[in-house]
């Protein structure tokens, strides 16, 4: 069997108008900027508009007609769509075909939409690198695209200030044989231990949201933020390693480091646990907060569009989410 390269054909990324400052959030609960910026990094965030329809599949639209342009191509090339949405549209149909709807695809391609969280779009990445690998796709567009002011309690300071909404899309494809984008290595995890360090109880099979889950706020994200905080350093850290070290290359190697965007004291832990130049790392927590999913391929997106991510470049991505899921991709843009 013939064997293909991966490459990123294109990016694109939507964040919505409205911003929600720190001063914003300290009117409604007991904090202040200076507060939240020692704690996280994080300035302002996005805020989606449903009445524009900055949905989960709405701005996934925005951000993939972007993508797909960059890639020189038109949504009936697309083959086969994934989408990471930590909180969909709906439960059904998925957020996917709700995508392949509105970007007006007609050829009926695969429509998956896929849940590991912070996780999901690098989780989704190695499965389309996989499909595109071994020839059975020529075109898959994979998306984070994430509405986390849907599930963020605005009463627990603890919470509300972290997250934002917006979205990140690229589209992969074969790389020519001319060309030396690929992924190099790729590396997914999960610790099932800690499952419960972070998490939104109610709106499943399990527990369906009633007015006593309404009363008991268990409709809300809940987090044990020290937890998160220690087993996210310790591994994405390890994992970045483990993928350089899988490609046969030193971090040496590695042009842009592009984590999940969640808080910047994480970001700054997990460069300094393995020696990183802080000038290489890629960081947008500051503007838009923690957009789930959405993180690395909003900052892919914007790094490329200001030129400092150049093809030929060696990417190293690395995520941790609620599961607690974890994963790191080592590719050459």
């Amino acid at each position: 069997m013939k064997l293909f390269n991966t490459k990123i054909l294109g990016t694109g990324s939507f964040l919505p108008d409205k911003i929600l400052t720190n001063d914003d959030i300290a009117k409604r609960v007991d904090t202040n900027h200076q507060w939240i910026v020692e704690r996280t990094g994080i300035h302002t965030r996005r805020i989606a508009d449903l009445s524009k329809d900055e949905s989960p599949s709405g701005m996934a639209k925005l951000a993939a007609l972007q993508a797909i342009e960059a890639a020189n191509l038109t949504p009936n090339d697309i083959d086969f769509i994934l989408v990471s949405a930590t909180l969909p549209d709906m439960f059904f149909p998925n957020t996917a075909c709700m995508l392949q709807h509105k970007l007006g695809i007609t050829n009926a391609c695969g429509a998956l939409d896929i849940n590991a969280a912070c996780t999901g779009w690098l989780y989704a990445l190695p499965m389309a690198d996989a499909m595109i690998k071994t020839g059975v796709y020529k075109h898959i567009l994979v998306v984070g695209s994430e509405m986390t002011s849907s599930f963020n309690n605005w009463d627990d300071r603890n919470t509300c200030i972290l997250f934002g909404d917006g979205c990140g899309a690229v589209v992969l494809g074969r790389a020519s044989e001319n060309e030396d984008s690929q992924i190099y290595s790729t590396t997914l995890a999960a610790d099932s231990t800690k499952k419960d360090h972070l998490m939104l109880q109610a709106g499943g099979a399990c527990k369906r949201v009633t007015q006593e889950v309404l009363d008991k706020g268990e409709n809300w994200v809940t987090m044990n933020g020290q937890e998160v905080f220690k087993s996210a350093v310790k591994t994405m850290a390890s994992l970045s390693e483990k993928v350089i070290k899988d490609s046969g290359k030193t971090m040496e190697d590695v042009d842009w480091f592009i984590p999940h965007q969640a808080n910047l004291r994480i970001i700054e832990a997990v460069g300094n646990r393995f020696g990183f130049p802080p000038e290489k790392v890629i960081i947008n927590v500051d503007k838009y907060a923690n957009t789930s999913s959405a993180t690395i391929p909003i900052a892919l997106d914007e790094a490329i569009r200001e030129g400092k991510i150049k093809r030929g470049d060696n990417l190293l991505l690395a995520a941790f989410g609620a599961g607690l899921t974890a994963g790191a991709v080592f590719l050459k843009y």
